[in-house]
């Protein structure tokens, strides 16, 4: 039988003998809990290098001798880890540990270690411990299955939490409901109100309790959309009756979603806002359809502008001219109504025709598709294809790369299940 406890290590001496991969796992967790750390080993991971060159571990750079836990010239150690690849040696470390009465984590033989490392996570504010009897693997796995629990609301995280308040502003990310973030996923669990977008990843409303407030802000393009001034309003005057408000969109708050007048809005009003940043389509389309968008030795920047606006059109802050003599990457987002109006643009400017061109549709969704071709062809054939919005435009060399590297998905090859679960991947 063990008994759990959970120890309060901050400014409290730690030595770890050994910097492989056990130490290189252990010491940023004992990090993080505010441990100073001793390490004692001739050699040590580039990752255990790196932190002791940056002065956050004491490095000893030898091997382990008799009186490192306990000797005159010793710290007072609250707790010791065992973590060489000698048995020997570990077994001389728990036993020098024993006779000082320190609790020692031996790593190579649980059966004969005076205390165990459960496996540990976190997920809306609950820290997870958990000891199998010394099985790391089965401690790990009942470990992850928790915290998931915690992370998507499947264990009722509204439950006796401390309730929360102000507004969240959450990046559903690109489609996939699996590329959420984790802290998206965590607030959006714990809202009273929901308002979202058509783009964001809807499929998750479906596990919030009933009770949730469901605020359909449509943003149909040129179609049906709930005023921009409109959603503020509601922000604010659910937050002001105490409520939790998550304003959930797709990709990024902040990359063309109106994220900074939410904010400014919340903020005019003395309403507490919470970020969290997305995984924006600009580049998760790309990527999806196993287009790099910089790729070395073909370009080394890339520019993400909003073709929701001709180019020609007086309210358009685009530098057309400038992109045209470029010759990185660009993407353009909302491009599909004007796709015309900007690959002439970029022809007019001297961009190449020949330029290539991709166009994801419903990227990391299950409709995803990739047509192809160049500035010059580009437009007549996303309309031939019937290429709808949502959709990205990627030009530049790196699509001429994916498709000479074999990496260019042009079909439905994205598999969100398979990709969100971690199943059958290769």
């Amino acid at each position: 039988m063990t008994y759990l406890l959970g120890l309060r290590m901050r400014d409290r001496d730690v030595l770890v003998v050994g910097g492989g991969r056990v130490a290189q796992r252990r010491v940023p967790v004992l990090l993080e809990a505010g441990a100073r750390i001793t390490l004692i080993s001739p050699e040590v991971s580039p990752a255990l290098e790196d932190l002791a060159a940056a002065g956050r571990i004491t490095w000893l750079r030898r091997a382990w001798r008799a009186g490192d836990v306990s000797g005159p010239e010793a710290p007072a150690f609250w707790l010791v880890h065992a973590a060489t690849d000698d048995p020997g040696i570990n077994a001389e470390v728990s036993e020098e540990a024993e006779g000082a009465r320190v609790w020692c984590v031996r790593a190579d033989d649980r059966h004969t270690s005076s205390a165990w490392t459960p496996a540990g996570g976190s997920a809306n504010g609950i820290t997870v411990g958990v000891l199998a009897s010394g099985d790391p693997r089965r401690a790990a796995g009942l470990r992850d299955a928790i915290t998931e629990g915690l992370a998507d609301g499947t264990l009722d995280a509204r439950r006796g939490r401390e309730r929360l308040r102000g507004v969240a502003l959450v990046g559903g990310g690109p489609g996939d409901p699996g590329l959420i973030t984790v802290r998206g996923r965590q607030l959006l669990a714990q809202a009273d109100v929901v308002v979202v977008d058509r783009l964001a990843p809807t499929s998750l409303l479906d596990g919030l309790p009933s009770d949730v407030e469901i605020v359909d802000a449509a943003k149909i393009p040129y179609g049906r959309s709930m005023p921009q001034e409109a959603i503020n309003e509601v922000l604010v005057e659910r937050a002001g009756r105490g409520l939790f408000v998550v304003r959930l969109k797709g990709g990024d708050s902040f990359l063309f979603g109106r994220g900074g007048e939410e904010a400014a809005a919340c903020a005019a009003a003395g309403i507490p806002v919470t970020v969290v940043p997305g995984v924006t389509s600009a580049l998760a389309a790309p990527a999806a359809a196993g287009v790099p968008a910089t790729h070395r030795g073909v370009a080394q920047d890339i520019h993400i502008v909003s073709a929701h606006v001709a180019p020609d059109d007086p309210r358009s802050t685009v530098d057309w001219a400038g992109l045209a003599r470029a010759h990185g990457t660009v993407v353009a987002l909302m491009g599909m109504e004007r796709i015309e109006a900007v690959t002439e643009a970029l022809i007019a400017h001297g961009r190449s025709e020949d330029t290539p061109v991709a166009v994801v549709q419903e990227a990391t969704l299950p409709g995803q598709r990739t047509v192809t071709g160049t500035l010059a062809d580009i437009a007549a054939t996303v309309r031939s294809a019937g290429v709808r919005p949502p959709a990205v435009v990627i030009i530049g060399e790196v699509v001429k790369t994916a498709r000479d590297l074999d990496i260019l998905h042009t079909g439905a090859q994205y598999e969100p299940e398979r990709l969100a679960t971690g199943r059958d991947l290769p």
